[in-house]
C-alpha cells in the first residue's frame, strides 16, 4: 500500500534527482504514462544496442580499443547515456542528457517484459546487460565509480592506509598488474571472499581472514555479481506477473515480436524478381548459398521430395533471390516427378502451395522469406526433415563432418563450432561466409538468409584484405514496424484500406503507422 506515496515522490522529483546518475542498477520501474509509440520506439532501441553488444563482444576482444570504439559508436548513434564527465551538470544537465538517461530506464524494463519468458530468453538478456554494464561502469572515472557505489548502497570497507601500508609486498604478489606506487595510490576494498569467487579463482586478490581485498580497478566484478543477481530476481518476479501484461492487446503483439526481431537492414521488400534463371540453381547453391539453403537443395536433389517445412523454407528463399511463379512451379514439378509424384499429383497436391507463396491463393498474403531468427527459433527437424538452421539443430558431430565435406578449414571448423557453443547461430553463419568465399563480412546483424545470398551475389570477389559485404545496423522505425507484427510486413506494398480490411486486431499499431509511417 505503499505505492502512491512511492509515486508522489518521483512526480515531485527534479530533472537531475530522478536520473542523477548516468548508470543505474534499475530497481525501482518507471511510475510515468508513456504513448505506444515511444514505447515501441525505445524498445527497439534497446534491442538494437544490445545486439550490438553481442555482436561487437563476439568480433573483438573485450575492453580493446576496437572494442570501445566500436561500442562508443553505437551508444552516439543511438543517443543513449555513456559517461559522466567532471562539469556534466553544468554542460549536460539539461533536457537532452535527462531524456537519454530516461529512456535508458525505460527501455530496460520493457525489454525485460519481453525477455522473461523462457530461461533461454532470459539468460541471453542478463549477458548482454551485464557486458552493457561492465563497460559502462569501466568507462566512469573513479570518482563517478564511488558515487555509483554510494548511491546503490554498495558500502565496501576501505583499507586504511596503516594496513596497506603493512600489507603493501602481498597485495603487489596477489593482485594484477601492480606496483608499489600504484598500491599506495590505489583505494583497496575489503570484501568477503565468497562475493569475489571470480576474482579468488583467477588469483587476482589477497586473501586474509576470509576477506578479499580487492583493488578499485577489480571492483567492477563485484558490482557485477551483484548486478548479475539482482537482475536475475527481478526477471523471475517479471515472468509471474507477465500474464497481466499479455491480456493487453495493445503490447501482447509487440512484446512476442521482440525477443524474436532482427532489427538490422529491411529486406522485405522483393527487389530481385526474375534475376536468376533454373539453369543457375545448381551452381548457386554450392558457390552463394547459406548452409541451411545448401542442405535443403542437396536434400531436393537427393529425395526429389522436401517435407511442408523445407518446402516452405527453400520455397520462400528461391522466390527471395528471383524465381518467378511460373520458374517456381516448373522448378518443383521437375524435381518431384523425379521421385514417385507423378505431374498429375503433383499439379493437385503440391502446386496449390507453391502458388500460395506468391500470393495467388488463400488469403492471398505475398509472403517474404523466412528471417534467420524464424529459422532458428522454429520447430526442429525430426526425422526426414530437412528445414530449420544447421549450426542450430543439427549436433556438432554431425555439423563438423559437414563443414569437412565442404572444404572448410579445421581451424575455421573449430571457430564455427565454437560461436555454436555460444549459441551464437547467426555469426557461425557469417563466419562460414567468410571461409567458405574470402571475404570479410564486417560487422553484421546476420539478417536473412536469403539477402545474405543477394548481397554475396551482387559483390565482385575480394581477398580477406577487403570487406566485400556490410550489413548496417541502421533500421527506420518504420521498417522495425514492418518485422515487428505480421500485418505490416506487406505495409510497403499495400494501401491502409486494405491493411485495415486484413485485420482489425492490430487497430492500434495501424493507428501509429498512419501517423508516423
Amino acid at each position: 500500500m505503499q505505492f502512491p506515496g512511492r509515486r508522489k515522490k518521483v512526480i515531485g522529483s527534479s530533472q537531475n534527482d530522478l536520473y542523477d546518475h548516468c548508470l543505474q542498477f534499475y530497481g525501482q520501474p518507471p511510475l510515468e504514462n508513456i504513448s505506444l509509440t515511444e514505447f515501441e520506439t525505445f524498445a527497439v532501441e534497446r534491442l538494437k544496442l544490445l545486439k550490438s553488444v553481442e555482436n561487437i563482444g563476439v568480433s573483438y576482444v573485450k575492453n580493446s580499443e576496437q572494442y570501445v570504439k566500436k561500442l562508443d559508436a553505437e551508444f552516439s548513434s543511438l543517443n543513449f547515456p555513456l559517461r559522466t564527465e567532471l562539469g556534466d551538470r553544468r554542460v549536460q544537465g539539461g533536457t537532452s542528457e535527462y531524456e537519454k538517461r530516461r529512456k535508458d530506464h525505460i527501455s530496460h524494463f520493457i525489454l525485460r517484459l519481453a525477455y522473461c519468458q523462457t530461461e533461454d530468453l532470459r539468460r541471453w538478456f542478463i549477458q548482454q546487460e551485464m557486458d552493457l554494464f561492465r563497460y559502462r561502469f569501466g568507462e566512469l572515472t573513479s570518482k563517478h565509480k564511488t558515487d555509483f557505489l554510494h548511491k546503490n548502497n554498495l558500502k565496501y570497507e576501505t583499507v586504511s592506509a596503516e594496513e596497506k601500508k603493512s600489507l603493501k609486498d602481498k597485495l603487489i604478489t596477489s593482485s594484477y598488474g601492480l606496483s608499489g606506487i600504484t598500491v599506495e595510490e590505489y583505494d583497496f576494498y575489503k570484501v568477503p571472499f565468497q562475493d569475489a569467487l571470480d576474482l579468488v579463482r583467477t588469483r587476482k586478490v589477497y586473501l586474509l581472514a576470509g576477506n578479499a581485498y580487492i583493488p578499485h580497478h577489480e571492483i567492477v566484478t563485484i558490482v557485477l555479481n551483484d548486478f548479475r543477481t539482482r537482475l536475475s530476481k527481478a526477471l523471475a518476479m517479471t515472468a509471474r506477473s507477465l500474464p497481466a501484461v499479455q491480456s493487453d492487446e495493445r503490447l501482447q503483439p509487440l512484446l512476442s515480436h521482440l525477443s524474436h526481431a532482427y532489427v538490422g537492414q529491411d529486406y522485405s521488400i522483393q527487389k530481385n524478381m526474375g534475376k536468376i534463371s533454373l539453369e543457375q540453381i545448381d551452381a548457386l547453391s554450392g558457390k552463394s548459398f547459406p548452409l541451411c539453403m545448401r542442405h535443403l537443395h542437396k536434400a531436393l536433389r537427393e529425395n526429389h521430395h522436401l517435407r511442408h517445412g523445407g518446402r516452405m523454407q527453400y520455397g520462400l528463399f528461391l522466390k527471395g533471390i528471383g524465381l518467378t511463379l511460373d520458374q517456381a512451379l516448373q522448378f518443383w514439378r521437375s524435381e518431384f516427378v523425379k521421385g514417385k509424384v507423378d505431374a498429375d499429383k503433383f499439379d493437385k497436391a503440391y502446386a496449390y502451395s507453391v502458388r500460395h507463396m506468391f500470393g495467388k491463393e488463400g488469403k492471398r498474403t505475398d509472403y517474404t522469406p523466412y528471417s534467420c531468427m524464424k529459422v532458428i527459433l522454429s520447430n526442429p527437424p525430426s526425422q526426414g526433415d530437412y528445414h530449420g538452421c544447421p549450426f542450430r539443430h543439427s549436433d556438432p558431430e554431425l555439423l563438423k563432418q559437414k563443414l569437412q565435406n565442404y572444404k572448410v578449414s579445421p581451424s575455421g571448423i573449430n571457430q564455427i563450432l565454437e560461436l555454436v557453443k555460444g549459441m551464437h547461430y547467426q555469426l557461425a553463419c557469417q563466419k562460414y561466409f567468410e571461409l567458405t568465399h574470402n571475404v570479410r563480412m564486417l560487422f553484421i546483424l546476420a539478417c536473412s538468409n536469403w539477402a545474405c545470398f543477394c548481397q554475396l551475389r551482387d559483390s565482385p570477389a575480394k581477398s580477406f584484405t577487403e570487406p566485400a559485404i556490410v550489413f548496417t545496423s541502421a533500421i527506420s522505425l518504420k521498417s522495425y514496424r514492418i518485422l515487428i507484427c505480421e500485418v505490416l510486413y506487406s505495409a510497403l506494398r499495400f494501401i491502409n484500406p486494405l491493411i485495415h480490411s486484413v485485420c482489425s486486431k492490430y487497430r492500434s499499431f495501424l493507428t501509429i503507422y498512419e501517423q508516423h509511417g
